[in-house]
C-alpha cells in the first residue's frame, strides 16, 4: 500500500494569518508576496514545519488557493521539495448549497480512495459527512487554529492517524 496523502492548506495551518497582526509568532519568518496592483501579502512561515512534515510518513500535496504558486513562495521557506497540488480550476471559491467547502470535492477526487489527512482552518461537519459518504478509504479532516498555525498537538494527531493505517 502506498503512503497516505497529506493535503496542506497554507492560510491557517502554515501561515497563522489570524495571529495578532502586530506580533509575529515565535519561530516564524515573514515573507512578502507581491500582488498585482495591491500591497504585498504578508505571510508568516515557520521553517521548522517543513522537516517536521517530511518526517510524518505522508505524501505531501498542496490543497490551497496558492496551488502551483505554493511551490514558488512557500515550499522554499519551509525546505520542502516541489509538491503536487490540487487544481481547483473553476471550483475555486465556488459556494455549494449543501455547505460543503469548495475544496472538499476536489480533494476527495484527487485522493482516488487513498487514505488521507487534510489540514485546514475552514472544514465543517458538512465536509466530514461528504468525505465519509464519498471516500472509501480512511480520512482525517484536521482543523488547525489560524491564530496558532500547526503546533505539536497537530503534528501528534497527524502522526497518530498515520499509525492507524495498514503498512
Amino acid at each position: 500500500m502506498s503512503r497516505p496523502l497529506l493535503f496542506l492548506d497554507v492560510g491557517g495551518p502554515l501561515n497563522p494569518y489570524a495571529a495578532r497582526p502586530e506580533r509575529r509568532p515565535e519561530g516564524y519568518t515573514t515573507i512578502r508576496v507581491p500582488l498585482y496592483g495591491r500591497r504585498p501579502l504578508r505571510v508568516w512561515l515557520n521553517p521548522a514545519h517543513g522537516p517536521a512534515l517530511l518526517l510524518l510518513g505522508y505524501d505531501l500535496c498542496w490543497a490551497t488557493t496558492w496551488m502551483a504558486e505554493a511551490n514558488v513562495w512557500i515550499a522554499p521557506v519551509l525546505g520542502l521539495p516541489e509538491l503536487p497540488y490540487v487544481d481547483f480550476g473553476t471550483g475555486l471559491f465556488a459556494e455549494r448549497p449543501d455547505g460543503v467547502h469548495w475544496k472538499t470535492e476536489a480533494i476527495v477526487a484527487y485522493a482516488e480512495g487513498r487514505p488521507f489527512a487534510w489540514v485546514d482552518d475552514e472544514q465543517s461537519p458538512a465536509d466530514s459527512r461528504y468525505v465519509g459518504a464519498r471516500h472509501p478509504g480512511p480520512a482525517l479532516l484536521h482543523h488547525v487554529n489560524p491564530r496558532i498555525g500547526l503546533s505539536e498537538p497537530d503534528f501528534g494527531a497527524l502522526a497518530g492517524f498515520a499509525r492507524t493505517l495498514p503498512a
